[in-house]
Protein backbone atom coordinates (compact mmCIF):
# COMPACT_ATOMS: atom_id res chain seq x y z
CA UNK A 1 0.00 0.00 0.00
CA UNK A 2 1.29 3.55 -0.34
CA UNK A 3 1.69 4.17 3.73
CA UNK A 4 3.88 0.44 3.61
CA UNK A 5 5.22 2.07 0.96
CA UNK A 6 6.27 5.24 2.67
CA UNK A 7 6.88 3.54 5.54
CA UNK A 8 9.82 1.35 3.68
CA UNK A 9 11.45 4.02 1.76
CA UNK A 10 11.41 5.62 5.39
CA UNK A 11 13.24 2.89 7.38
CA UNK A 12 15.93 2.71 4.59
CA UNK A 13 16.92 6.15 5.03
CA UNK A 14 16.75 6.48 8.77
CA UNK A 15 19.94 5.24 9.98
CA UNK A 16 23.18 5.67 12.17
CA UNK A 17 24.25 9.14 10.05
CA UNK A 18 22.11 11.28 11.79
CA UNK A 19 24.19 10.27 14.75
CA UNK A 20 27.46 10.85 13.34
CA UNK A 21 27.24 13.48 10.46
CA UNK A 22 26.14 16.25 11.72
CA UNK A 23 29.60 17.23 13.51
CA UNK A 24 31.31 16.74 9.71
CA UNK A 25 28.76 18.99 8.17
CA UNK A 26 29.26 21.72 10.97
CA UNK A 27 33.01 21.37 10.64
CA UNK A 28 32.92 22.29 7.53
CA UNK A 29 30.20 25.07 6.97
CA UNK A 30 31.52 26.72 10.71
CA UNK A 31 27.59 28.02 11.48
CA UNK A 32 24.32 26.25 12.59
CA UNK A 33 22.55 28.18 9.78
CA UNK A 34 25.04 27.47 6.67
CA UNK A 35 24.64 23.25 8.35
CA UNK A 36 20.98 23.16 8.31
CA UNK A 37 20.95 24.71 4.49
CA UNK A 38 23.48 21.80 3.64
CA UNK A 39 21.14 19.28 4.65
CA UNK A 40 18.03 20.76 3.45
CA UNK A 41 20.30 20.51 -0.24
CA UNK A 42 21.17 17.25 0.86
CA UNK A 43 17.64 15.94 1.20
CA UNK A 44 16.14 17.65 -2.23
CA UNK A 45 19.30 16.58 -3.49
CA UNK A 46 18.27 13.09 -2.24
CA UNK A 47 15.08 13.17 -3.57
CA UNK A 48 15.73 14.55 -7.30
CA UNK A 49 17.83 11.08 -7.65
CA UNK A 50 14.99 8.97 -5.89
CA UNK A 51 12.82 10.44 -8.52
CA UNK A 52 14.91 9.49 -11.49
CA UNK A 53 15.31 6.34 -10.35
CA UNK A 54 11.85 5.92 -10.19
CA UNK A 55 11.26 6.45 -14.02
CA UNK A 56 14.31 4.40 -14.34
CA UNK A 57 12.77 1.51 -12.45
CA UNK A 58 9.54 1.86 -14.32
CA UNK A 59 10.79 1.84 -17.94
CA UNK A 60 13.38 -1.16 -17.01
CA UNK A 61 11.70 -3.07 -14.68
CA UNK A 62 14.17 -5.50 -13.72
CA UNK A 63 16.51 -7.17 -11.13
CA UNK A 64 19.91 -5.22 -10.41
CA UNK A 65 18.82 -1.51 -9.83
CA UNK A 66 21.48 0.73 -10.86
CA UNK A 67 23.40 -1.91 -12.36
CA UNK A 68 20.22 -2.74 -14.89
CA UNK A 69 20.15 1.08 -15.77
CA UNK A 70 23.66 0.94 -16.48
CA UNK A 71 24.06 -1.88 -18.68
CA UNK A 72 20.42 -0.65 -20.51
CA UNK A 73 22.11 2.67 -20.97
CA UNK A 74 25.70 2.20 -21.01
CA UNK A 75 26.52 -1.82 -22.15
CA UNK A 76 28.26 -4.51 -19.99
CA UNK A 77 31.43 -2.89 -18.92
CA UNK A 78 29.91 -0.11 -17.12
CA UNK A 79 27.09 -2.07 -15.36
CA UNK A 80 30.17 -4.70 -14.50
CA UNK A 81 32.39 -1.97 -13.19
CA UNK A 82 29.48 -0.77 -10.75
CA UNK A 83 29.24 -4.27 -8.87
CA UNK A 84 32.95 -4.67 -8.90
CA UNK A 85 33.43 -1.27 -7.26
CA UNK A 86 30.46 -1.98 -5.23
CA UNK A 87 31.97 -5.47 -4.14
CA UNK A 88 35.51 -4.44 -3.41
CA UNK A 89 35.12 -0.74 -2.40
CA UNK A 90 31.31 0.40 -1.43
CA UNK A 91 29.65 -2.68 0.64
CA UNK A 92 33.17 -2.79 3.03
CA UNK A 93 33.49 0.81 3.09
CA UNK A 94 30.28 1.37 4.30
CA UNK A 95 30.29 -1.48 6.78
CA UNK A 96 33.80 0.17 7.82
CA UNK A 97 31.80 3.31 8.51
CA UNK A 98 29.32 2.10 10.58
CA UNK A 99 31.42 -0.44 12.46
CA UNK A 100 33.76 2.78 13.67
CA UNK A 101 30.52 4.65 14.60
CA UNK A 102 29.71 1.65 17.15
CA UNK A 103 33.07 1.97 18.32
CA UNK A 104 32.94 5.39 18.54
CA UNK A 105 30.01 5.32 20.84
CA UNK A 106 30.99 2.34 22.82
CA UNK A 107 34.63 3.80 23.64
CA UNK A 108 32.83 7.19 24.90
CA UNK A 109 30.68 4.87 27.35
CA UNK A 110 33.79 2.70 28.50
CA UNK A 111 36.53 5.61 28.33
CA UNK A 112 34.03 8.08 30.75
CA UNK A 113 33.39 5.54 33.63
CA UNK A 114 36.46 6.32 34.97
CA UNK A 115 37.27 10.17 34.02
CA UNK A 116 36.07 12.44 31.64
CA UNK A 117 36.82 12.11 28.02
CA UNK A 118 36.68 14.83 25.22
CA UNK A 119 35.48 13.75 21.56
CA UNK A 120 39.07 13.38 20.30
CA UNK A 121 40.58 11.99 23.63
CA UNK A 122 40.01 8.98 22.64
CA UNK A 123 42.89 6.92 21.39
CA UNK A 124 42.55 5.92 17.93
CA UNK A 125 43.81 2.75 18.69
CA UNK A 126 40.89 1.86 21.05
CA UNK A 127 38.50 2.48 18.64
CA UNK A 128 39.77 0.66 15.34
CA UNK A 129 39.74 -2.53 17.96
CA UNK A 130 36.51 -2.34 19.05
CA UNK A 131 35.84 -1.68 15.79
CA UNK A 132 37.72 -4.77 14.02
CA UNK A 133 36.07 -6.97 17.20
CA UNK A 134 32.63 -5.99 15.86
CA UNK A 135 32.98 -7.13 12.54
CA UNK A 136 34.69 -10.50 13.56
CA UNK A 137 31.55 -10.95 15.55
CA UNK A 138 28.84 -10.27 12.86
CA UNK A 139 31.53 -12.37 10.59
CA UNK A 140 31.22 -15.18 12.78
CA UNK A 141 27.06 -14.34 13.84
CA UNK A 142 26.50 -14.69 9.71
CA UNK A 143 28.59 -17.61 9.14
CA UNK A 144 28.10 -20.24 11.85
CA UNK A 145 24.36 -20.76 10.95
CA UNK A 146 21.93 -20.04 7.74
CA UNK A 147 19.31 -18.68 10.19
CA UNK A 148 21.15 -17.18 13.25
CA UNK A 149 22.47 -13.90 11.46
CA UNK A 150 18.58 -12.82 10.50
CA UNK A 151 17.30 -13.92 13.99
CA UNK A 152 20.03 -11.47 15.58
CA UNK A 153 18.83 -8.84 12.66
CA UNK A 154 15.04 -9.28 14.40
CA UNK A 155 16.31 -8.99 17.95
CA UNK A 156 18.24 -5.65 17.58
CA UNK A 157 15.68 -3.99 15.01
CA UNK A 158 13.36 -4.92 17.46
CA UNK A 159 15.30 -3.32 20.52
CA UNK A 160 15.77 -0.33 17.98
CA UNK A 161 12.08 0.01 17.31
CA UNK A 162 11.48 0.44 20.98
CA UNK A 163 14.67 2.55 21.66
CA UNK A 164 13.26 5.79 19.37
CA UNK A 165 15.99 7.53 19.92
CA UNK A 166 15.94 9.80 16.61
CA UNK A 167 12.37 10.94 17.56
CA UNK A 168 13.49 11.35 21.52
CA UNK A 169 16.17 13.64 20.19
CA UNK A 170 13.97 15.89 17.99
CA UNK A 171 11.30 15.92 20.98
CA UNK A 172 13.53 16.95 23.49
CA UNK A 173 15.53 19.60 21.37
CA UNK A 174 11.41 21.12 20.52
CA UNK A 175 10.72 20.98 24.42
CA UNK A 176 13.60 22.90 25.37
CA UNK A 177 13.68 25.34 22.47
CA UNK A 178 9.50 26.12 23.89
CA UNK A 179 11.47 26.45 27.08
CA UNK A 180 13.16 29.29 26.05
CA UNK A 181 16.68 27.62 26.50
CA UNK A 182 19.01 27.70 23.51
CA UNK A 183 22.66 27.39 23.27
CA UNK A 184 25.00 30.05 22.18
CA UNK A 185 24.74 28.59 18.16
CA UNK A 186 21.02 29.82 17.80
CA UNK A 187 21.41 32.99 20.19
CA UNK A 188 24.14 34.62 17.76
CA UNK A 189 23.22 34.90 14.40
CA UNK A 190 23.01 31.67 12.45
CA UNK A 191 25.21 32.40 9.44
CA UNK A 192 28.22 34.54 11.35
CA UNK A 193 31.54 33.21 10.36
CA UNK A 194 29.63 30.77 7.94
CA UNK A 195 32.41 28.74 5.63
CA UNK A 196 32.90 30.43 2.11
CA UNK A 197 35.29 27.71 0.47
CA UNK A 198 33.29 25.12 -2.72
CA UNK A 199 35.34 21.93 -1.37
CA UNK A 200 34.38 22.48 2.17
CA UNK A 201 30.78 22.25 1.03
CA UNK A 202 31.20 19.74 -0.78
CA UNK A 203 32.64 17.98 1.75
CA UNK A 204 29.76 18.95 4.36
CA UNK A 205 27.36 17.42 1.58
CA UNK A 206 28.92 14.29 1.31
CA UNK A 207 28.12 13.68 4.89
CA UNK A 208 24.73 15.20 4.58
CA UNK A 209 24.21 12.68 1.62
CA UNK A 210 25.37 9.79 3.33
CA UNK A 211 23.37 9.96 6.20
CA UNK A 212 20.30 9.78 3.28
CA UNK A 213 21.59 7.11 2.11
CA UNK A 214 18.76 4.89 0.81
CA UNK A 215 17.30 6.61 -1.38
CA UNK A 216 18.65 5.00 -4.50
CA UNK A 217 16.29 1.50 -3.54
CA UNK A 218 12.85 3.27 -3.30
CA UNK A 219 12.00 2.01 -7.09
CA UNK A 220 12.40 -1.38 -5.53
CA UNK A 221 8.81 -0.84 -4.04
CA UNK A 222 7.47 -0.37 -7.54
CA UNK A 223 6.64 -4.01 -8.51
CA UNK A 224 4.60 -4.41 -5.10
CA UNK A 225 2.62 -1.32 -4.70
CA UNK A 226 -0.59 -1.14 -5.61
CA UNK A 227 -1.71 1.56 -8.18
CA UNK A 228 2.08 2.01 -9.15
CA UNK A 229 1.31 5.19 -11.69
CA UNK A 230 0.06 6.93 -9.18
CA UNK A 231 1.67 5.54 -5.72
CA UNK A 232 5.12 5.90 -6.73
CA UNK A 233 5.29 9.53 -7.11
CA UNK A 234 3.48 9.80 -4.31
CA UNK A 235 5.37 7.59 -1.93
CA UNK A 236 8.73 9.33 -3.13
CA UNK A 237 7.66 12.66 -2.56
CA UNK A 238 5.91 11.92 0.90
CA UNK A 239 8.58 9.73 2.13
CA UNK A 240 11.39 12.36 1.50
CA UNK A 241 10.15 15.04 2.75
CA UNK A 242 9.32 13.21 5.90
CA UNK A 243 13.12 12.10 6.01
CA UNK A 244 14.30 15.52 5.29
CA UNK A 245 12.01 17.40 8.44
CA UNK A 246 12.67 14.58 10.57
CA UNK A 247 16.83 15.09 9.90
CA UNK A 248 16.53 19.15 9.77
CA UNK A 249 14.48 18.86 13.18
CA UNK A 250 17.25 16.44 14.81
CA UNK A 251 20.02 18.79 14.01
CA UNK A 252 18.03 22.02 14.89
CA UNK A 253 17.59 20.10 18.65
CA UNK A 254 21.37 19.25 18.50
CA UNK A 255 22.15 23.28 18.00
CA UNK A 256 19.51 23.86 20.87
CA UNK A 257 21.35 21.71 23.65
CA UNK A 258 25.64 22.02 22.21
CA UNK A 259 27.15 24.81 21.01
CA UNK A 260 28.08 24.03 17.62
CA UNK A 261 31.86 23.91 18.33
CA UNK A 262 31.10 21.01 20.24
CA UNK A 263 29.03 19.66 17.41
CA UNK A 264 31.94 20.06 15.00
CA UNK A 265 34.36 17.54 16.60
CA UNK A 266 32.12 15.44 17.92
CA UNK A 267 32.04 11.86 16.08
CA UNK A 268 29.25 11.20 18.93
CA UNK A 269 27.02 13.81 18.72
CA UNK A 270 23.95 11.75 20.51
CA UNK A 271 25.85 11.19 23.58
CA UNK A 272 26.82 14.67 24.03
CA UNK A 273 23.40 15.66 23.74
CA UNK A 274 22.08 13.40 25.88
CA UNK A 275 24.51 14.28 28.67
CA UNK A 276 24.12 17.96 28.54
CA UNK A 277 20.25 17.31 29.26
CA UNK A 278 20.54 14.19 31.92
CA UNK A 279 24.09 14.23 32.74
CA UNK A 280 25.87 11.09 32.55
CA UNK A 281 23.35 9.01 32.75
CA UNK A 282 21.70 10.59 29.87
CA UNK A 283 24.65 10.78 27.45
CA UNK A 284 25.37 6.81 28.65
CA UNK A 285 21.68 5.99 27.71
CA UNK A 286 22.18 8.02 24.45
CA UNK A 287 25.12 6.23 23.23
CA UNK A 288 23.74 2.45 24.50
CA UNK A 289 21.19 3.48 22.48
CA UNK A 290 22.98 4.68 19.33
CA UNK A 291 25.77 1.66 19.53
CA UNK A 292 22.78 -1.19 19.42
CA UNK A 293 21.22 0.79 16.68
CA UNK A 294 24.69 0.88 14.66
CA UNK A 295 25.55 -3.03 15.61
CA UNK A 296 22.41 -4.03 13.88
CA UNK A 297 22.78 -2.43 11.00
CA UNK A 298 26.40 -3.94 10.74
CA UNK A 299 24.99 -7.03 11.71
CA UNK A 300 22.14 -7.00 8.96
CA UNK A 301 24.59 -4.64 6.06
CA UNK A 302 27.00 -7.68 6.65
CA UNK A 303 24.73 -10.51 6.30
CA UNK A 304 23.59 -8.91 2.52
CA UNK A 305 26.96 -8.13 1.97
CA UNK A 306 28.80 -11.33 2.30
CA UNK A 307 25.34 -12.88 0.16
CA UNK A 308 26.65 -10.33 -2.34
CA UNK A 309 30.00 -11.73 -2.84
CA UNK A 310 29.02 -15.32 -2.65
CA UNK A 311 26.41 -14.42 -5.54
CA UNK A 312 29.40 -12.59 -7.66
CA UNK A 313 31.28 -15.90 -7.14
CA UNK A 314 28.72 -17.95 -8.06
CA UNK A 315 28.21 -15.61 -11.42
CA UNK A 316 32.19 -15.38 -12.19
CA UNK A 317 32.06 -11.87 -11.50
CA UNK A 318 35.05 -13.23 -8.67
CA UNK A 319 36.68 -16.08 -8.38
CA UNK A 320 35.05 -19.08 -8.24
CA UNK A 321 36.17 -19.88 -4.75
CA UNK A 322 33.78 -17.34 -2.83
CA UNK A 323 30.53 -18.97 -4.31
CA UNK A 324 30.87 -22.03 -2.54
CA UNK A 325 29.03 -22.58 0.44
CA UNK A 326 30.39 -24.55 3.56
CA UNK A 327 30.55 -28.17 3.50
CA UNK A 328 28.45 -28.21 7.09
CA UNK A 329 27.08 -24.82 7.69
CA UNK A 330 25.67 -24.14 3.84
CA UNK A 331 26.98 -20.40 4.61
CA UNK A 332 29.28 -18.87 2.38
CA UNK A 333 32.25 -18.96 4.71
CA UNK A 334 34.41 -17.56 2.06
CA UNK A 335 32.67 -14.68 0.97
CA UNK A 336 32.15 -13.59 4.22
CA UNK A 337 35.92 -14.20 4.98
CA UNK A 338 36.55 -11.67 1.86
CA UNK A 339 34.05 -9.31 3.18
CA UNK A 340 35.52 -9.28 6.54
CA UNK A 341 38.97 -8.71 5.19
CA UNK A 342 38.38 -5.59 3.32
CA UNK A 343 36.54 -4.18 5.35
CA UNK A 344 38.99 -4.71 8.49
CA UNK A 345 41.45 -3.23 5.52
CA UNK A 346 39.25 -0.24 5.39
CA UNK A 347 39.33 0.47 8.79
CA UNK A 348 43.20 0.00 10.00
CA UNK A 349 44.22 2.16 6.71
CA UNK A 350 40.80 4.07 5.38
CA UNK A 351 42.36 6.99 7.40
CA UNK A 352 39.63 7.32 10.05
CA UNK A 353 35.13 7.99 9.98
CA UNK A 354 35.24 11.25 8.31
CA UNK A 355 37.54 9.95 5.45
CA UNK A 356 35.76 7.18 4.99
CA UNK A 357 32.30 8.88 4.23
CA UNK A 358 34.17 10.87 1.73
CA UNK A 359 35.81 7.85 0.25
CA UNK A 360 32.43 5.98 0.15
CA UNK A 361 30.01 9.08 -0.68
CA UNK A 362 32.72 9.99 -4.27
CA UNK A 363 32.57 6.01 -5.26
CA UNK A 364 28.58 5.82 -5.27
CA UNK A 365 28.11 9.55 -6.40
CA UNK A 366 30.24 8.52 -9.55
CA UNK A 367 28.05 5.65 -10.64
CA UNK A 368 24.93 7.72 -9.27
CA UNK A 369 26.16 10.37 -11.91
CA UNK A 370 26.17 7.96 -14.51
CA UNK A 371 23.04 5.82 -13.68
CA UNK A 372 21.27 9.31 -14.04
CA UNK A 373 22.46 11.25 -17.19
CA UNK A 374 20.94 6.92 -18.29
CA UNK A 375 18.12 8.57 -17.65
CA UNK A 376 18.45 11.55 -19.92
CA UNK A 377 19.87 9.88 -22.93
CA UNK A 378 17.67 7.39 -23.13
CA UNK A 379 15.03 10.27 -22.99
CA UNK A 380 16.59 11.10 -26.46
CA UNK A 381 17.45 7.51 -28.04
CA UNK A 382 14.34 5.99 -26.60
CA UNK A 383 11.76 8.70 -26.99
CA UNK A 384 8.67 5.91 -27.66
CA UNK A 385 10.42 3.73 -24.31
CA UNK A 386 7.13 3.04 -22.25
CA UNK A 387 7.66 5.36 -18.89
CA UNK A 388 4.64 4.50 -16.40
CA UNK A 389 6.01 6.98 -14.44
CA UNK A 390 8.15 10.10 -15.45
CA UNK A 391 9.86 12.60 -13.70
CA UNK A 392 10.35 16.51 -15.05
CA UNK A 393 13.03 16.75 -17.06
CA UNK A 394 14.53 19.57 -14.81
CA UNK A 395 15.14 16.83 -11.83
CA UNK A 396 17.95 14.75 -13.68
CA UNK A 397 19.82 17.95 -14.88
CA UNK A 398 19.62 19.72 -12.07
CA UNK A 399 20.89 15.87 -10.19
CA UNK A 400 23.73 15.81 -12.48
CA UNK A 401 24.85 19.05 -12.85
CA UNK A 402 24.69 18.71 -8.94
CA UNK A 403 26.96 15.71 -8.67
CA UNK A 404 29.24 16.50 -11.48
CA UNK A 405 30.30 19.61 -9.02
CA UNK A 406 30.72 17.04 -5.90
CA UNK A 407 32.54 14.63 -8.20
CA UNK A 408 34.76 17.43 -9.14
CA UNK A 409 35.83 19.03 -5.48
CA UNK A 410 37.55 16.05 -4.07
CA UNK A 411 40.20 16.84 -6.53
CA UNK A 412 41.00 19.71 -4.24
CA UNK A 413 38.96 18.84 -1.05
CA UNK A 414 39.83 15.04 -0.77
CA UNK A 415 42.58 14.45 -3.11
CA UNK A 416 43.75 11.25 -1.70
CA UNK A 417 40.31 9.43 -1.44
CA UNK A 418 38.99 10.48 -5.04
CA UNK A 419 42.45 9.15 -6.18
CA UNK A 420 41.55 5.78 -3.95
CA UNK A 421 38.22 5.76 -5.97
CA UNK A 422 39.51 5.78 -9.30
CA UNK A 423 41.95 3.26 -8.36
CA UNK A 424 39.67 0.77 -7.68
CA UNK A 425 37.17 1.24 -10.50
CA UNK A 426 40.07 1.22 -12.82
CA UNK A 427 41.01 -2.40 -11.56
CA UNK A 428 37.96 -3.78 -12.19
CA UNK A 429 38.65 -3.09 -16.33
CA UNK A 430 41.38 -6.08 -16.77
CA UNK A 431 39.31 -8.44 -14.22
CA UNK A 432 35.93 -7.57 -16.55
CA UNK A 433 38.22 -8.62 -19.52
CA UNK A 434 39.86 -11.49 -17.65
CA UNK A 435 36.44 -12.84 -16.79
CA UNK A 436 35.12 -12.51 -20.74
CA UNK A 437 37.84 -14.43 -21.58
CA UNK A 438 37.31 -17.17 -18.98
CA UNK A 439 33.80 -17.34 -19.55
CA UNK A 440 33.96 -17.50 -23.58
CA UNK A 441 37.18 -20.32 -23.37
CA UNK A 442 34.66 -22.24 -20.56
CA UNK A 443 32.04 -21.81 -23.16
CA UNK A 444 33.89 -23.15 -25.92
CA UNK A 445 35.21 -26.19 -24.14
CA UNK A 446 32.02 -27.23 -23.24
CA UNK A 447 30.14 -27.42 -26.41
CA UNK A 448 33.33 -28.84 -27.68
CA UNK A 449 32.68 -31.92 -24.81
CA UNK A 450 28.73 -32.19 -25.28
CA UNK A 451 28.39 -30.23 -21.72
CA UNK A 452 26.16 -27.39 -21.04
CA UNK A 453 28.33 -24.71 -19.48
CA UNK A 454 27.66 -23.10 -16.42
CA UNK A 455 26.86 -19.70 -17.41
CA UNK A 456 25.49 -17.21 -15.03
CA UNK A 457 23.19 -18.24 -12.80
CA UNK A 458 21.18 -14.87 -13.43
CA UNK A 459 20.73 -12.28 -15.96
CA UNK A 460 21.85 -9.87 -13.36
CA UNK A 461 24.07 -9.95 -10.00
CA UNK A 462 21.23 -7.70 -7.90
CA UNK A 463 23.52 -5.19 -5.79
Amino acid sequence: SLVTGIALIVGLQIGSGIFSSPGVVVANTHSAGASLLVWLASGLLAWTGASSFAELGSAIPQNGGAQAYLAYAYGPLVSYLFAWTAIIALKPGGNAVISLIFAEYLNRIFWNISAEVSADGIPQWAIKLTATGAVILVTVLCVATQKLGTRVAVVFTTIKASARSRILVTVLGVVQLARGKASPSLRQPWFENSSTSPSAYSLALYSGLWAFDGWDQANYVGGEIHHPEKNIPRAIHSSMLIVTLLFLLANLSYFVVLDKDVVGVSNTVAMDFGRTLFGHVGGTLFAVMVAVSCFGALNGSFFTSSRLVYAAGRERYLPAIFGRLHSTRKTPLNASLLQAGITICFILIGGGFRSLINFSVVASWAFYFLTVLGLVILRVKEPTLERPYKTWILTPLTFCAVALFLLCMPIIAAPVEAIAVLGFILAGIPVYYLTQQCDESTHAACESSGDRPPGRVSSSLTI
